[in-house]
């Protein structure tokens, strides 16, 4: 009986760890930031404003969505969004790939999808190909992310901080994986460490 009793304890234990595990995922970023400040780094509380190429002036209601989740992720690291007062601008790039994952080892394809500039919502560019192989397999749509943020002296038009991060994955909901991977590129703001990074951070599900 007491077999019983701890094989069911143990089975009950188990279905909680997995079913908290089932609740959360993984966003993995690779990150690479530079700084080059020519005066002292910002301080808390210090004022920027967004700045756009043209084609991300042409999706100007897509940008607005990114730029949204950049002041809440440089808000985290001290940085106040005050267009009229700003001594930074900030630029933010998403691009977004989508590659097809054959199942039974057909490799990867990108087919003709090219990366544009701009922030891809909704999953991007999307290329498929078709092999002559036989039987007919049903591809599975892979995202590849990258994102970069710019910060810009305007006193001086330098550039004084860069970062990048890089994820792919599964999951199509660009929105709900951006924030994460924004936080990954900001961390270490404003004098990040030398070298490529590896940062995991966790999201609902």
């Amino acid at each position: 009986m007491r077999r019983v009793l701890s094989a069911i304890f143990s089975a009950a234990v188990m279905a909680f760890f997995m079913a908290g595990c089932a609740t959360v995922r993984v966003v993995d970023s690779d990150v690479t930031a530079f700084s080059h400040w020519s005066a002292a780094p910002p301080g808390p509380g210090s004022p920027y404003r967004f700045e756009r190429l043209p084609s991300q002036q042409v999706i100007g209601a897509q940008q607005d969505r990114v730029e949204a989740l950049a002041r809440t992720a440089l808000a985290k690291v001290g940085m106040e969004w005050s267009p009229a007062e700003a001594r930074y601008s900030v630029q933010v790039v998403v691009t977004t790939l989508v590659v097809e994952r054959w199942p039974g080892g057909g490799g990867w394809h990108d087919g003709f999808g090219f990366p544009m500039p701009g922030a891809f919502l909704e999953g991007g560019n999307r290329g498929t190909s078709l092999g002559l192989s036989f039987p007919m397999q049903f591809s599975e749509p892979y995202y590849q992310r990258d994102l970069s943020i710019l910060m810009r002296d305007l006193a001086s038009g330098q550039i004084v901080f860069e970062t990048r991060a890089q994820h792919d994955g599964v999951w199509g909901d660009t929105l709900a994986v951006l924030p994460a991977m924004m936080d990954s590129a900001l961390i270490g703001f404003p004098q990040p460490p030398a070298g490529p990074r590896r940062i995991n951070v966790k999201i609902p599900r």
